[in-house]
């Protein structure tokens, strides 16, 4: 039998429907309990923050408690090792971050492997990184503090969330193109390293936006530059580093929620159903511009294109660098 054009769409999309349905088999009931979503860094921090902003608002959708469950260490390599273990029944999902694609040109082992042990479900936000200094450095603009930097070599520490984090290589990027010579200190994440900052012991980092944002608004720390190709409309006056004479500098910081390999299809398209309706959510958008993050808008398939395509690019990236896990 053939269908007339529009007849032959629509019993192509009610096949559609009967093969999702089929394929939600015994997980029709998902989820059925608790979710489990590990964060790989301290709470606190941009990650966790983004991933309690997101997580309340999908357990509403899904009728059950979203628990975020921080697993920080190794530069967030150790909550992403234990995700990919994790069982692929729908009860644990995983909050990646840029640092999860840079890893694998850092570290010469993994307990993992990124673009095959997690599958995608859906691009959370991307923000910039902020380049902040204690008010101890007398510096106000960003030529000012290389001028700085380059006449106290090696006295100035810069703050990551660990090794191999985005923090740490932006910092790393920021010496290899300055010249300059700045020591890295990593910590379990930006809360415990921005702590330190507000305290006096580092001086410098390049955090991402949500954990520097208060501060910066607070006067704690001083806004130099965003490591964005574009201004951040949540920083009024602040330029790229790009434009403030570190030409070319640019990194973008992206979380996405991933699932460990195996986790049936159906559970994934229902996961990023979930987190498509909390990033259109007005009371999360209003959030998420607080914290200077755009909400993100990749589904599973152009996601995986785009996380094989940022894995490449890193690994390239830190080889050019000679960036090091310390």
């Amino acid at each position: 039998m053939t269908f007339p054009l529009p007849s032959r769409r629509a019993a192509l999309r009610s096949l559609g429907a009967l093969a999702l349905a089929a394929s939600f088999g015994a997980h029709a009931a998902w989820p059925d309990k608790p979710v489990t979503l590990i964060v790989p860094f301290a709470a606190g921090g941009t990650t966790d923050i983004l991933a309690r902003i997101v997580g309340q608002k999908m357990a509403e959708t899904l009728k059950q408690p979203v628990i975020i469950d921080n697993k920080a260490g190794a530069g967030g390599t150790l909550g992403a090792g234990l995700a990919a273990r994790a069982p692929a029944d729908g009860s644990t999902f995983f909050m990646a971050t840029i640092a999860h694609a840079i890893a694998p040109g850092l570290y010469s082992h993994l307990a993992y492997d990124f673009t095959r042990d997690l599958v995608p479900v859906g691009l959370v936000a991307t923000t910039p990184n902020v380049l902040i200094v204690n008010p101890s450095i007398p510096a106000k603009t960003v030529p000012e503090l290389i001028s700085y930097l380059k006449a106290n070599p090696g006295k100035v520490n810069f703050g990551s969330a660990g090794p191999g984090s985005t923090e740490h290589l932006a910092g790393e990027l920021f010496r290899s193109m300055t010249g300059t010579q700045i020591t890295h200190v990593p910590y379990k994440g930006g809360a415990p390293m921005m702590a330190d900052l507000l305290g006096g012991q580092i001086q410098m980092a390049l955090e991402t936006s949500p954990s520097a944002a208060p501060h910066i608004r607070a006067g704690k720390v001083r806004a130099l530059a965003v490591t964005s190709s574009k201004p951040s409309p949540a920083y009024p006056g602040v330029p790229t580093l790009s434009d403030a004479g570190v030409k070319g500098y640019e990194m973008t910081t992206w979380f996405a929620l991933m699932a460990p390999k195996g986790t049936p299809q159906a559970v994934v398209d229902a996961m990023h159903a979930a987190l498509e309706g909390a990033l259109k959510d007005p009371a999360v958008l209003a959030r998420f511009n607080e914290q200077g993050v755009t909400a993100g808008d990749m589904g599973p398939v152009p996601l995986a294109a785009f996380i094989r395509s940022e894995t490449a690019k890193w690994s390239r990236i830190v080889k050019e660098s000679g960036a090091k896990v310390d």
